[in-house]
């Protein structure tokens, strides 16, 4: 028997995917929403490899009103995960009403719905940029929110604007997540990151790199104020990150909320340098990497990791999977995987 039916948007990318196979697993009733727009419908493969299980998949715009209420009309859930966004920050910047539109949109039609099904919890998937460069760390919930580095960053502080007003004015339940660094892969290789042309992130630039497929990894800053001179971020293994959206959906689906919206951070609490991860990743699967250093990026902050006391009290939710073993695993999928699409 279901233990109840999950819409998860955006559910053929990379946090989705891995967050679906864990619903699966606890014997959820699982809907995809994707329109292929940075992702390939081959991950529905790769789900049911590792789960066993095909879930129903819509291909829907969720930016679209009039698809969306379509696609919602006469459907029950008991709750929705939302990860379903544009997320490339250089993008936003030279695109700023691309991403405004899409990302915002897309959590208006989708808080119309919950709005008229108040039962329905709602899972927000938000970012640890909403904190820019924080004035203490480690970052808890209650630090203050900065103005934003992107208009990417910006549609993540508006978006949780957004559902806290209406949460608060219609009595829904709703959380949202604010993630620190994701990376990593299943530990099958069924599935894992697809980022589609030139990643953006360090991790899989580090095994395209490795596997010949990108020349030699640049490390952008070396003066920082750091333990070796380069910035600190707090990576998560995707699967912990994963199990979290299920806790959080669970406590919802309990009524077991103490807030119309309630926030937590998501990560393992440790910063790592870029060199660390470096030193990682080749400590895990025994391949060299050649890197250089290259001047510091317009907008990175030095430094940001999370506090987890709250995620591990109220959720009882804390990360268990070493950053070795993300980089294994981040490896083993890049093998399986091979050359990435062909770039535009």
């Amino acid at each position: 028997m279901s233990k109840g039916r999950i819409l998860v948007t955006g559910g053929l990318g990379y946090i989705g995917a891995h967050t679906a196979v864990e619903l699966l697993a606890k014997g959820y009733d699982v809907v995809l929403a994707d329109n292929l727009s940075n992702t390939r419908k081959e991950v529905l493969e790769g789900i049911e490899a590792v789960s066993g299980q095909r879930p129903t998949w819509w291909n829907v715009d969720i930016a679209d009103p009039s698809a969306t209420r379509a696609a919602l009309s006469e459907q029950h859930f008991d709750g929705i995960i939302h990860f379903a966004a544009y997320k490339a920050v250089g993008e936003s910047v030279a695109e700023p009403l691309k991403y405004y539109q899409n990302n915002l949109t897309s959590l208006v039609n989708l808080l119309a719905y919950v709005q008229s099904h108040p039962s329905c919890g709602f899972i927000f998937s938000s970012s640890c940029t909403v904190y820019g460069q924080a004035d203490d760390l480690p970052i808890t919930e209650a630090a203050p929110i900065k103005p934003a580095e992107s208009p990417y960053g910006n549609t993540k502080q508006i978006g949780e604007e957004v559902i806290k007003e209406t949460a608060q004015a219609k009595g829904l339940k709703t959380i949202a997540l604010r993630y620190f660094n994701p990376i990593g892969a299943h530990h099958s290789a069924s599935i894992g990151e697809l980022p589609l042309g030139v990643p953006q992130n360090l991790v899989p630039f580090i095994t395209q790199s490795a596997a010949g497929l990108r020349g030699p990894l640049q490390i952008f800053g070396q003066d920082y104020p750091t333990a070796d001179g380069t910035a600190v971020r707090d990576y998560i293994h995707v699967v912990d990150l994963a199990l979290a959206h299920i806790v959080a959906l669970e406590r919802l689906m309990d009524n077991a909320q103490e807030a119309p919206m309630e926030v937590f951070n998501l990560g393992t609490g440790k910063g790592s340098t870029v060199l660390e991860v470096i030193q990682a990743f080749e400590r895990a699967t025994g391949q060299k990497l050649a890197w250089s250093y290259a001047p510091r990026r317009a907008g990175d902050v030095v430094a940001a990791y999370a506090d987890t006391t709250r995620a591990t009290q109220v959720l009882g939710w804390t990360a268990q999977k070493s950053l070795d073993e993300a980089m294994r695993d981040a490896w083993a999928w890049q093998l399986a995987i091979g050359a990435p699409e062909k770039e535009a």
